[in-house]
């Protein structure tokens, strides 16, 4: 990806997390708990494991990342993504990282779930990362580093890192889609 602006990129952010929120509210607000832990025909995971994996990793980022937005005031017009944000984007966005990736075993869901409280949850931290989205704008997306799940020393930038994170989402919301079928 080259360089944008950081209006351009948080719209079009904001528009997936949108979609994300409207699919969970139209396929999964309303399902009963049966068929959202049902195990997909492929072993996978269920419905709610896919909600709760990515829950998850937005009980780390969200809360991280609104206390280095509250930290700099600064605001850049261009996003410039990094190579370690095009990688980590590129390896998750389900369009282009074609292949398998294992979970770390301590980010596998569990199989008994509340099911419809993991729905409640995603819809809870899709509206959280909306609101994120917006307060960014007035960011600089470039300067804002944000410390990794894998290591407080592997850091991406605020732009990188909400690229990632809503491919992550994008990834696996098309997983639980399956997981429907």
């Amino acid at each position: 990806m080259a360089a944008i602006t950081a209006r351009e990129l948080l719209n079009r952010l904001e528009q997936q997390t949108e979609g994300h929120i409207q699919t969970a509210i139209s396929l999964w607000q309303n399902m009963d708990d049966v068929q959202l832990l049902a195990p997909a025909r492929d072993s996978g995971w269920s419905i709610a494991q896919c909600l709760e994996h990515l829950n998850g990793y937005g009980h780390y980022y969200y809360h991280v990342i609104r206390g280095a937005m509250s930290r700099r005031n600064d605001m850049a017009e261009l996003y410039k993504p990094t190579w370690l944000g095009n990688y980590f984007t590129k390896m998750l966005d389900p369009d282009s990282g074609k292949r398998k990736i294992k979970t770390f075993a301590k980010n596998n869901p569990p199989v008994a779930l509340d099911a419809r409280a993991v729905v409640a949850e995603f819809i809870r931290q899709q509206e959280d990362l909306l609101t994120l989205l917006r307060e960014a704008k007035t960011k600089n997306l470039n300067t804002i580093k944000i410390p990794t799940t894998l290591s407080k020393w592997i850091r991406m930038n605020l732009g990188d890192t909400f690229r990632f994170l809503i491919a992550h989402n994008e990834r696996h919301i098309r997983q639980a889609k399956r997981a429907m079928a």
